[in-house]
């Protein structure tokens, strides 16, 4: 029996979308249709209860007038981004370096590494970071045995003025993810580069600065723009440390000073059961996360050097 020109081919693709049909289920199931819901909740007066109700732009009208809970949660966030993701970069690029050198016990030290991003965003770790930072936690009393700190101690969680740095260290913490990514990406830097710059007379910073940091710019931008928009999506880690469901309303700790975007979208949806309006502000984080990365891209086109 003979097959038609490029039969081949064609079964080929049928083959290929046939193991592609458990990605399809899940992008359009799990992915688009749950987006194309929430636009259309975010238009709407819908409390779980009810039928939803349109309401047209009220939902974001409310958002930028009336709730003064929503410029607070912004710049929660944005602090939070802006300190947590250049520290945890510069952090995972340092340990990256280190890593890539020939030293005994190399796995055993990328293995230790990488445990802290494996355990970050659990509800462990945030436990474990309340017990760190509270009053009578481990870092107060480490602090009195050294002296340097008298009976009864900071609340650095409770405190306003430190309990977004907690937040900040324990992202910071979570290195292991683009530590990985910056070292392979320096295994992939022909030695025959950094061999002939040392023998021009490159000092190792100047190799640094101008070679190395030049061919890895595109794993940079990579681990930048991946790590901004987890930061923004940061809920776990983050309920957990500033006590969780208060009351029923909003949560976020002392005077809001850990209120950050994804928990007043919980407060509204779940603890108010606002669902309309938690989808609005689910869309305005995604147009802020859109217009982050579209500058990062902007600006790159300067510093990135893809050949």
């Amino acid at each position: 029996m003979k097959y038609p020109v490029g039969s081949g081919k064609l079964s080929r693709s049928y083959t290929a979308y046939l193991f592609l049909i458990p990605w399809f289920i899940g992008f359009f199931g799990l992915n688009l249709l749950p987006m194309a819901a929430s636009l259309f909740l975010s238009f709407t007066n819908y409390n779980i209860f009810d039928p939803p109700r349109f309401d047209g732009f009220s939902n974001f009208i409310y958002m930028f007038t009336n709730d003064w809970h929503f410029p607070a949660a912004v710049s929660v966030t944005v602090r939070y981004v802006f300190f947590s993701v250049p520290l945890q970069l510069c952090a995972s690029l340092i340990l990256a370096f280190l890593l890539n050198q020939k030293i005994k016990g190399l796995t055993l030290y990328r293995t230790l590494f990488y445990i802290p991003s494996l355990l970050g965003s659990s509800v462990a770790v945030g436990i474990l970071w309340r017990q760190i930072f509270s009053s009578d936690g481990l870092l107060n009393i480490f602090l009195q045995k050294l002296g340097l700190m008298q009976e009864g101690g900071i609340s650095w969680i409770g405190d306003p003025r430190y309990a977004l740095w907690t937040m900040i260290i324990l992202r910071i913490w979570q290195f292991g993810s683009p530590m990985i990514i910056f070292l392979a990406a320096l295994k992939q830097i022909p030695q025959e580069i950094l061999e002939a710059s040392e023998i021009d007379g490159a000092r190792r910073l100047q190799r640094v600065w101008r070679i190395i940091l030049p061919m890895i710019s595109p794993i940079i931008l990579f681990n930048f723009i991946m790590q901004i928009i987890s930061a923004f999506k940061v809920f776990t880690e983050a309920f957990i440390i500033s006590g969780g469901a208060v009351g029923g309303g909003v949560v976020g700790g002392t005077l809001d000073s850990l209120l950050f975007y994804t928990i007043h979208i919980y407060s509204e949806g779940f603890l108010k059961f606002r669902m309309g309006y938690a989808s609005a502000l689910s869309w305005v984080l995604l147009l802020m996360v859109a217009l982050l990365t579209w500058i990062a891209f902007r600006i790159s086109s300067r510093l990135v050097h893809y050949e």
